[in-house]
């Protein structure tokens, strides 16, 4: 079968995901005959061009249809069909004997990425940069030394804190399981924000620690309801996770100095702390006070989880008392994430993608406060980060929220979930990083009786 006759049209205008579109087309075209086993597909590349669409759209869909077994790769020769259903059984788009697929929703929970801004040639280079070097028998357990050098740059262009000791970590929870299995013992109490990270909840949970849920207000955790024999205290100040608020400057200095006193230890998750939109950057907590702070960050959001590579800045006692436990356990974070980013950071690639992922998301983020806004419906959290938060007044309303959004094609999130304890808000979350800005502009109409 020639490349022109596949019988593929995409609909730019429905809910669901290009990619989706395209591999229910070919799986459909395999199903009433059009393609055979054997035929030949066009390349990525080439379909592509012949649809008008990213070449990340025609991947997802061949990746899709190889790893259901309907497609398969043959070196220098192409891609080929390996499956045809049987004449009796109309496919319908769907692989032979199977049952019908849930439909692919949109999904605009909060964490997601914008992975598809990181430009293909700058990361295709860090990764061959990175598979050069030789294997080695043991890393540094603080990680590689050019990764550390590259995040302390990067903390002090763009977050204003003059780092002193770096530790590579696989990730804002991978660090927080070892600060709890380093630094904290069994029984110690530790105060987290209601509502609030649930992975870093867990993680002391599961290391013996007893979690005490503190509320926040629009300044970010209030103070006055920390316990005063607290361990430590874990806060995302930058754009609290998930209400989205800042914590305030007085607050931060208040902050530090009852840590002080109390002689607690900050752990300061940096959530979001590079997507700010026209608000001027707060001091980071690590910077107005290193010698209780452990600042944590990671390339999760502004790059990719797949990487697996944080930090973290902390005391020298601190950083002293993780690397013993890496020691003791024998872990240590992957060096080859690191490496990807130590390369990007080298040529540029890296604050490159930082201004551009910042200015992606300030018109992704005007783009929906916009839209909900004019008509009607309140947000909150929008000065910074990758989502917002719409407020309601119940617990069912968020939960019937949920399932009509569902029904229209989309995934969201409620803060129901996020409370260790009862909880006192409600509303549901979007994420506006993690699909095309295309996929967003359409899922907003069907929203706004959803959240209206």
């Amino acid at each position: 079968m020639s490349d022109t006759a596949l019988p593929v049209s995409l609909d730019r205008d429905s809910l669901v995901p290009l990619a989706v579109q395209l591999a229910d087309a070919l799986r459909a075209a395999a199903g009433d005959g059009h393609l055979r086993g054997g035929d030949r597909l066009p390349s990525t590349r080439a379909l592509a061009n012949r649809l008008g669409v990213s070449r990340t759209v025609t991947s997802a869909a061949y990746e899709q249809l190889h790893a259901e077994g309907w497609i398969a790769g043959r070196h220098g020769s192409g891609t080929y069909v390996t499956t045809t259903p049987p004449a009796d059984r109309p496919s319908k788009g769907l692989a032979p004997g199977k049952p019908a697929a849930p439909p692919t929703l949109i999904d605009l929970t909060p964490g997601v990425p914008w992975a598809d801004g990181v430009e293909r040639a700058a990361w295709r280079r860090a990764w061959r940069a990175a598979a050069d070097p030789r294997p080695t028998y043991r890393e540094d357990r603080a990680g590689l030394p050019a990764y550390r050098d590259a995040v302390s740059e990067h903390l002090l262009r763009h977050r204003g804190l003059a780092a002193g000791t770096v530790l590579a970590t696989g990730g804002t929870t991978a660090a927080v399981i070892e600060l709890a299995g380093s630094v904290l013992s069994r029984g110690d109490r530790v105060a987290i924000e209601e509502p609030g990270y649930q992975r870093a909840v867990q993680a002391f949970r599961r290391a013996g620690m007893e979690v005490v849920p503190v509320p926040v207000d629009e300044e970010g955790l209030r103070l006055d309801a920390v316990p005063a024999d607290v361990r430590a205290v874990y806060c995302s100040p930058a754009h609290q996770y998930p209400l989205g608020s800042r914590m305030s400057a007085s607050r931060r200095v208040e902050l530090v100095e009852l840590a002080r006193a109390e002689g607690m230890l900050v752990i300061e998750d940096d959530y979001d702390g590079e997507l700010r939109f026209d608000v001027a950057p707060l001091p980071l907590l690590a910077a107005l006070a290193p010698d209780v702070v452990a600042h944590l960050g990671t390339t999760s959001k502004i790059l990719t989880p797949a990487l697996g590579a944080g930090w973290m800045v902390a005391p020298s006692p601190v950083a002293a008392a993780v690397l013993e436990y890496r020691e003791a356990t024998g872990t240590r974070p992957s060096p080859a994430g690191q490496r990807v980013v130590a390369e990007l950071a080298r040529h540029g690639d890296l604050g490159r993608h930082l201004r551009k992922l910042r200015r992606e998301l300030s018109e992704r983020r005007s783009l929906v406060s916009a839209t909900l806004t004019s008509a009607g419906i309140p947000v909150l959290g929008d000065d910074a980060g990758a989502h917002l938060v719409v407020p309601c007044g119940s617990a069912a309303e968020e939960a019937a929220r949920l399932a009509a959004a569902e029904r229209a094609g989309i995934r969201l999130d409620g803060l129901v979930r996020h409370f260790v304890g009862t909880p006192t808000v409600f509303g549901n979350l979007i994420g506006y990083a993690g699909c095309s800005r295309e996929t967003l502009r359409s899922a907003l109409k069907p929203l706004i009786p959803v959240l209206g």
